[in-house]
């Protein structure tokens, strides 16, 4: 875990649901006092020696990665689960591969399209560059960071309906997130997610839906950046996740088939969580898909597990047994 993310020894009188150490918490807590493993705690800054020495004394079965960033960089996370491998320690979540191919959004989206998997047009903005549409990408559209993920970028404002709002939006995305923008046309529908938990074996969890019962008419129901880590915003504007309900006939095998075929197309392992929206005409359509997604025990993957049978100490004993299972020299 990140050095500033180590959960204090004592935490009474601290509310841990709003910590932001909260998932290493309840993974060290479960994994270590539930499940009865025995754990060394790892914070790791900016240099890979620490986990060499830890492999080297320790001598783990397994490293249980919760790492997001390495030198504060999101895509550097992959280099470090590369690292496990080369010195052949087990690890859990996705491997190297799978992040790369996931977290570029415009790879992900070239690699589904080519397997015909339905998603919106999009185009790349790099930085320094202007915004040049291809004629089939229509407005309204929505512009984000293309490599960052957690919503980071993203508001009311990142749905532009005219050009001159999408080059304000391409440029602070370019100047404040400062990675390239991508630019994709806009679904408006519900916000629907589908978490997938295996490697050669896939287990599809139930289809779960972020919900907005206070959004005011005319805002745009998508998970900003304060929708989802802003729990006063939560409140005010009703937003809450939950099984999707009264989906039209089919739509949730059809989902599901989809997400099944994204986490294959993508060759992600471990555990993932696929983003997805659903029209007014029942046409669904994936938006990304998030490798290693949060695990805090109220978060929505485990309340999605949870209403499979997996209690959260289940949950995370299969993540360590797929983990463990994992074979990187089969993969390719």
């Amino acid at each position: 875990m990140h050095d500033y993310q180590v959960p204090p020894d004592d935490v009474s009188g601290q509310d841990v649901e709003t910590a932001k150490w909260r998932t290493e918490y309840d993974v060290l807590k479960t994994v270590r006092d539930d499940l009865g493993h025995d754990v060394h705690v790892l914070g790791v800054k900016d240099d890979l020696a620490g986990i060499r020495r830890a492999n080297d004394e320790f001598k783990p079965h397994i490293a249980f990665n919760l790492l997001e960033a390495f030198h504060e960089v999101g895509t550097f996370d992959q280099n470090v689960v590369a690292y496990l491998e080369l010195i052949r320690l087990a690890y859990t979540g996705c491997n190297p591969r799978g992040m790369l191919l996931s977290r570029d959004k415009a790879l992900s989206k070239k690699l589904l399209h080519y397997h015909r998997v339905p998603m919106p047009e999009f185009t790349v903005v790099q930085r320094g560059r202007k915004p040049r549409l291809p004629k089939r990408l229509t407005f309204p559209m929505m512009v984000k960071s293309l490599t960052q993920d957690a919503s980071i970028g993203i508001a009311q404002a990142s749905v532009v309906d005219d050009a001159g709002k999408l080059a304000e939006r391409v440029q602070f995305i370019h100047d404040s997130i400062r990675t390239d923008a991508i630019v994709e046309h806009y679904i408006d529908g519900r916000e629907l997610y589908c978490g997938v938990i295996g490697n050669q074996r896939l287990q599809i969890l139930p289809v779960w839906e972020m919900t907005f019962a206070k959004m005011p008419e005319g805002q745009h129901r998508i998970a900003t950046e304060r929708v989802k880590w802003n729990p006063k915003y939560q409140e005010k504007m009703g937003v809450a996740t939950g099984e999707a309900k009264e989906l039209p006939d089919g739509v949730s095998d059809r989902i599901q088939h989809i997400v099944r075929r994204v986490y294959r197309t993508l060759e992600l392992s471990g555990y993932a969580r696929i983003d997805l929206r659903l029209d007014d005409q029942g046409r669904v359509f994936v938006l990304e898909a998030n490798p290693n997604p949060q695990i805090a025990r109220t978060e929505d993957f485990a309340a999605s597990a949870a209403a499979v049978g997996l209690t959260y100490p289940m949950l995370l004993q299969r993540i360590l047994t797929i983990g463990l299972r994992w074979e990187p020299e089969r993969l390719g």
